[in-house]
């Protein structure tokens, strides 16, 4: 397994990661929040020689999503995301495409998916967890086998996720966190939609033992 985390530019002024997972036998690879900088992911994807299977989009925010069409046009791949996140892309107020200034999206999903849905990329399994809170279709992506979690914008090292913008809501967020994130192996690597990676055990203490936010 390869994986890639770029930080990106999605228009505001925090870089978003956006995460390339390859599977090395196969060539078969997932692009996870193509927030920006078109540029710098078709070029890493040429450096991989990758076969873009999915284009996987955890939530429908601008800023996750700016450079979609880009890297779709160049390099294919099927547009996924949460069915409860496909009216958002297509609504500004939802998006956010205005506020960060890029077009509005015209790009439409090659399939929603739901929680329990597994995806394979070569050899990788990656299943689907709905964790809604930052929006209502906020998903994340768990691979067992490696020991992961690509969390969006739900989790954060040492916070959560904004839950005051549209469709978003701080008792699903909380939920989301502590049912569905925070009982997976305490050694699950935390990927993030944006800052550095953590740790389910590192994050546990905030939310089982009240514990202030650390520093991010």
């Amino acid at each position: 397994m390869i994986l890639k985390n770029l930080r990106v530019d999605g228009g505001i002024s925090d870089l978003t990661n956006c995460y390339i997972m390859q599977d090395e036998k196969t060539k078969e690879t997932i692009v996870i929040d193509p927030g920006g900088s078109a540029d710098k992911i078709i070029e890493m994807l040429k450096i991989l020689d990758a076969k873009v299977k999915y284009i996987y989009l955890t939530h429908c925010h601008g800023d996750h999503i700016r450079a979609l069409k880009e890297v779709k046009d160049a390099f294919g791949g099927k547009v996924l995301i949460h069915r409860y996140d496909v009216e958002g892309l297509y609504d500004q107020n939802i998006s956010l495409t205005d506020y960060i200034g890029i077009n509005h999206i015209t790009i439409e999903p090659d399939s929603s998916v739901d929680d329990g849905d597994l995806l394979h990329v070569g050899d990788i399994e990656l299943k689907v967890i709905h964790t809604p809170g930052h929006t209502k279709g906020g998903s994340s992506l768990y691979c067992e086998k490696e020991g992961l979690l690509f969390s969006g914008d739900t989790i954060f090292r040492g916070t959560w996720g904004r839950t005051d913008l549209p469709t978003g809501s701080l008792e699903e967020i909380m939920n989301s966190i502590m049912k569905k994130i925070l009982t997976l192996p305490k050694d699950t690597i935390i990927y993030p939609g944006h800052g550095k990676s953590t740790l389910v055990k590192e994050e546990e203490p905030i939310y089982f033992n009240l514990e202030p936010r650390r520093d991010v």
